[in-house]
């Protein structure tokens, strides 16, 4: 199942939302400055509007990335992804948005461009561009003289997560990611020689992984340095890599990126998983720091490892401070369990010694406490402040992605430190000094009704947030209103509350009732959190005339490790009485929520809940059900690609657990199977084949249960590609209406799906 938080549905939280992030508005922009020949100043607010939230609109909204101040304070670069139904073409954009002024100003939307970064103190930016024969150009342009560039580089083979550090007066070190062959050398798809045959032969797990199969080029992190000479960027010789015949892998697939390294004037730090177990099984890691003194030469010592045992889990975010001189990471204790807690390691000088076994010793993992207890949340990534006197933590807490800061200065390595929140309800998803010689931070977050909202925070005064651009003028410009957006709270399965959030149409009455989705997160050890989703987003259930409430039962994150950890060995146990408490507590407090017309819809984890479901009671009173790449027989996870997820949960391997695989296991309880269901499966899904949800559809089959099954030859675990996913929410949405009492959604599709021994009608 889940191998990272990336895997969890998200979505939705609190009434106060607006209060706390939403609190200037930008005017309209300057007339058009650039045509295709030259800058462009607009404002996707303005540019994209939408009376009511549908599938189309959501797939095609603008999504814009975190944005990166320049060193002045005063701009900000970010990217801007849209796609067209109309042409079904997907468009890139670089922008510089003016951060006071709110005008986003258009530098390229040249297919192949991506990954802007500013070089520098200057007004020049670089960025990626796809070159002849697999490689890729490294681009300078500048906003003094927009629509003019040149090359500074190029890489022969395909890379990406820039990152950039300045080294001096027009020097700086620049470190990518890039697939390595067996010699060392950058990979080039296109310079592979042909092959005559299309036999793969393993003697080791893991074979496939998430959605493709194992190859022998690995990640790497490649570096080297870029130098201006006469106001001109180049890039002094080929890039070095970093990990070359170490058996070291970094990025970490299947879901690693620039959050697996990072690079300083000193040298990199990066995790990798250890190299001598087997990652199927084993979720150890570890921090490594390669000592450069010269980025345009190799290094002059292998990666040396920062290991304490007493953390032998998973190492994640690894930073190293503004001086280059101090790292920070996290880290869990126990090997094979991904969802445990994350402890913070700080390196005080990790270039002091060349020992490995002095710098293990040097690390200190710090005591964080909460009102004079230990503080039992678990952060999702760490950074050092713009002066390197604190860390900033993204740590999710009932149901909110906060950003929170602890101070490294005045307390012993033993000292508790105490974590202060400075932001409030939303999903932060990155953070950036704002500007050179100042502690205020430009946070990028979202929440349930905006996909992108950008934000100025002085540490010292948290409460006056600043709204730099928010891409949906707060859920406006899509119909939606934080209005819309509540929580509940309801007794669990013990003696504890579980947390649910509610999202109601934008038209909502007290006075009538609205058929209830009862939508089941994945994971398991993950949560609703109030966070813009393209894939499973509250909102566009809620505008079909839903009221949507997405509980957290046990096995939730953001609630504490004990809540998460309860779930082990319990997966239709505590969570299903949990789920049941909820659906009761719904039918005698909520009115307005018409429990007789109810769906339930589920993926992942959620989807093993919707067989589940089927096979016991709570399985009745929905009208339908959705299941998407869920579980339906235990046994079959054996065929899945991280073996450790099972095990952990399971509470060992098939053979030494089978009695508590057995006990949580569906396909125990097709006998009882009776509502009508849609089973959805994706060919690529290597995380839970496919055979799973052909299982589930022969069994409502000859059943003689009403059911569907939707498939996408090209998609994974996730539905990712937006024509295909405009057809599983019409499907979707087709489905559960059908059975709720709600008008079909008829989105056109115009022939791009297959309907076999049936009518296409419901689609468009």
């Amino acid at each position: 199942m889940a191998s990272s938080k990336a895997i969890s549905i998200t979505a939705v939280l609190a009434s106060c939302i607006a209060a706390f992030l939403y609190l200037h508005h930008l005017g309209l922009q300057s007339p058009p400055l650039w045509t295709s020949n030259g800058p462009l100043v607009i404002n996707e607010e303005v540019a994209f509007h939408a009376d009511l939230f549908t599938p189309h609109v959501l797939l095609s909204a603008p999504r814009r990335s975190p944005a990166v101040p320049n060193s002045s304070g005063k701009l900000a670069v970010y990217t801007v992804a849209t796609y067209s139904f109309e042409s079904h073409q997907r468009t890139s954009e670089i922008k510089v948005i003016d951060i006071f002024s709110g005008r986003s100003t258009l530098i390229t939307n040249e297919k192949g461009a991506s990954e802007p970064s500013w070089l520098g103190n200057t007004s020049d930016l670089l960025w990626l561009r796809e070159g002849e024969k697999g490689a890729t150009e490294l681009v300078v342009g500048s906003l003094e003289s927009v629509g003019q560039t040149y090359i500074a580089g190029i890489v022969p083979g395909a890379i990406s997560n820039v990152k950039l550090q300045e080294l001096g007066p027009g020097q700086l070190a620049i470190a990518v990611s890039g697939k390595s062959c067996p010699n060392g050398t950058l990979y080039n798809e296109e310079k592979e020689p042909k092959k005559y045959t299309s036999a793969r032969l393993y003697d080791s797990t893991i074979v496939r992984h998430w959605d493709k199969y194992v190859t022998l080029q690995k990640n790497s992190i490649w570096y080297g340095k870029l130098e201006n000479f006469h106001g001109r960027w180049s890039l002094g010789g080929s890039l070095t890599n970093s990990l070359s015949h170490t058996r070291l892998e970094s990025p970490m697939p299947p879901f690693g990126g620039k959050d697996n390294f990072d690079v300083s004037s000193t040298g990199l730090v990066f995790v990798a998983n250890h190299p001598t177990r087997n990652a199927a099984f084993n979720t150890k890691s570890n921090l490594y720091f390669v000592p450069i003194a010269d980025f345009s030469e190799s290094p002059t010592s292998k990666p040396r490892i920062i290991e304490l045992e007493t953390l032998q889990g998973a190492a994640s975010s690894p930073v190293l401070s503004p001086d280059g001189k101090s790292a920070a990471f996290l880290q869990m204790e126990q090997n094979g369990y991904e969802s445990d807690k994350n402890h913070i390691v700080y390196v005080p000088n990790i270039v002091a010694s060349h020992e490995e076994s002095e710098l293990s010793a040097s690390a200190q993992v710090l005591r964080l406490e909460m009102d004079e207890a230990e503080w039992d949340r678990s952060p999702s990534s760490v950074r050092f402040s713009p002066d390197g006197s604190k860390l900033l933590l993204v740590v999710e807490d009932r149901g909110n992605d906060i950003l929170f800061q602890i101070d490294l200065t005045g307390s012993s390595a033993n000292s508790p430190r105490h974590p202060a929140a400075l932001t409030g309800p939303g999903a932060v998803s990155d953070v950036q000094p704002l500007k050179a010689g100042s502690n205020e931070l430009f946070v990028s977050s979202s929440s349930l009704i905006d996909n992108s909202i950008y934000t100025i925070i002085d540490p010292a005064r948290p409460a006056d947030t600043k709204t730099v651009s928010s891409n949906s003028r707060d859920g406006r410009s899509f119909g939606l209103s934080s209005d819309q957006v509540s929580q509940i709270w309801f007794q669990g399965a013990g003696d504890y509350q579980v947390h649910a959030l509610v999202t109601k149409p934008s038209n909502f009455s007290a006075d009538k009732k609205y058929p209830l989705a009862y939508m089941i997160h994945g994971g398991p050890q993950s949560a609703w959190t109030n966070s813009w989703s393209s894939r499973w987003n509250p909102a566009v259930f809620a505008e079909q005339g839903y009221v949507v409430i997405c509980p957290n039962p046990t096995g939730s994150t953001g609630y504490g490790q004990g809540f998460v950890d309860a779930i082990t060995e319990s997966w239709g146990g505590l969570p299903y009485e949990d789920l049941v408490k909820g659906f009761e507590y719904i039918k005698e407090h909520m009115t307005y929520v018409d429990t007789d017309r109810a769906v339930a819809l589920g993926a992942s984890y959620g989807g093993y809940m919707m067989n589940w479901f089927q096979g016991h009671a709570l399985g009745r009173v929905f009208q339908a059900l959705v299941c998407h790449d869920g579980v339906f027989s235990m046994a079959n996870q054996m065929s899945s690609d991280e073996q450790y997820f099972p095990n952990h949960d399971l509470g060992g391997s098939y053979w030494e657990s089978r009695e508590t695989w057995e006990k949580w296991n569906p396909a125990r309880f097709t006998g009882n199977w009776s509502t009508p269901m849609l089973v959805i499966h994706n060919e690529l899904d290597y995380r839970l084949p496919i055979s799973e949800g052909l299982a589930m559809f022969n069994v409502l089959q000859e059943r003689g249960i009403a059911s569907q099954f939707l498939t996408f030859s090209d998609e994974n675990h996730w539905v990712l590609k937006e024509e295909n996913s405009l057809v599983w929410h019409t499907v979707v949405l087709n489905w559960i209406n059908d059975y709720s009492g709600l008008p079909p959604y008829r989105e056109e599709t115009a022939g791009v799906i297959d309907m076999v021994d049936g009518t296409i009608a419901a689609v468009g």
